[in-house]
């Protein structure tokens, strides 16, 4: 993982978080009971907490371990929480070839680890690039899907490459001597992918781009634990030179003609100081898909689970109860 920023390797973290983005000021976190499944072929490491009707918690990135997602841990009191280390990240086994990672594997393994579970239809919350995997689930299962949350995603490529640019932006306004070196160094060839490029990026902190208030994400949540960020997965996913312009398979996702059409109830999630899944982007889920519920939380940025725990843990709760 980049130095806690970079557009979307910091988090997603999740992050980003995800994860990496959901980051609290507990240093030290105990894991629920965990267990290993077989899926496609690898091992995946799963944890669950509490009892009822299975929800699945999908981090960010991508390439971010399931950690930082134990912030929503409060919503273990009405059903129980499945988080998983998806394929290359945590503690699941790594691909032999970077070319096995992929959005279309993310959302197999889901199916996958569905089934050998013994679940029937799920829940689903995918946060930041999780998101991604949860819409594509619910687009190719919808049979198999019961509500779909949103929390600070991405409907195409397009809001994607949006939030490239306006995080890029955010840093020549605000970090101008980050932005004056990154622009020399890119001028000898160095890319988003190259550790110099990388090590550049971490020099603006991660509240910058991430938070309404900073001081939510001081320190870690189990900052120890293994292969947090898998950033030969992200770059494979996102391009080479992904953070200024993203290609590979985030360079082609694009549910705004189906995700309207799904059936499930549906709700979208938002932070008004998100630079990153950017508010004029992320409000037109409400013409991609009318009829799904959209909330906008005043007072956080890319994690509201993090800067307004209580008004989204209701809100989730109120949603899934219906």
């Amino acid at each position: 993982m980049r130095p806690v920023f970079s557009i979307f390797i910091s988090f997603f973290l999740s992050v980003f978080a995800n994860q990496i983005y959901c980051q609290t000021k507990t240093a030290k976190y105990v894991h629920p009971e965990g267990k290993y499944y077989t899926i496609n072929g690898s091992k995946i490491w799963t944890e669950t907490l509490g009892k009822g009707y299975p929800l699945f918690l999908i981090s960010g990135g991508p390439g971010g371990a399931h950690v930082g997602l134990h912030s929503f841990d409060t919503l273990s009191a009405n059903r129980m929480l499945i988080y998983f280390d998806g394929f290359g990240r945590g503690k699941s086994d790594l691909a032999k070839d970077v070319k096995e990672y992929s959005l279309s594997r993310d959302v197999e393994d889901l199916e996958q680890l569905r089934i050998a579970m013994g679940l029937k239809k799920i829940d689903m919350l995918g946060h930041s690039y999780g998101s991604l995997v949860a819409q594509a689930y619910a687009i190719k299962y919808p049979q198999n899907t019961s509500h779909l949350i949103i929390a600070n995603g991405f409907h195409s490529f397009l809001m994607w490459q949006a939030n490239d640019d306006n995080s890029n932006h955010e840093i020549k306004t605000n970090y101008p001597e980050v932005w004056d070196t990154l622009m020399k160094i890119r001028e000898q060839g160095y890319i988003s992918s190259d550790q110099l490029h990388q090590d550049i990026y971490g020099r603006v902190p991660y509240g910058f781009l991430y938070a309404y208030n900073p001081d939510k994400f001081r320190g870690g949540r189990d900052p120890e634990y293994p292969n947090r960020m898998n950033t030969d997965l992200y770059y494979q996913m996102v391009g080479k030179d992904g953070d200024f312009i993203v290609g590979s398979d985030i360079g082609n996702f694009d549910f705004r003609k189906d995700i309207g059409k799904l059936n499930m109830p549906i709700l979208v999630i938002g932070g008004r100081y998100d630079r990153v899944a950017v508010p004029s982007e992320m409000i037109k889920y409400k013409q991609f898909c009318p009829k799904c519920e959209y909330v906008m939380f005043e007072r956080s940025g890319h994690n509201p689970q993090v800067e307004e725990p209580e008004k989204e843990f209701k809100l989730i709760n109120q949603f899934l109860s219906k």
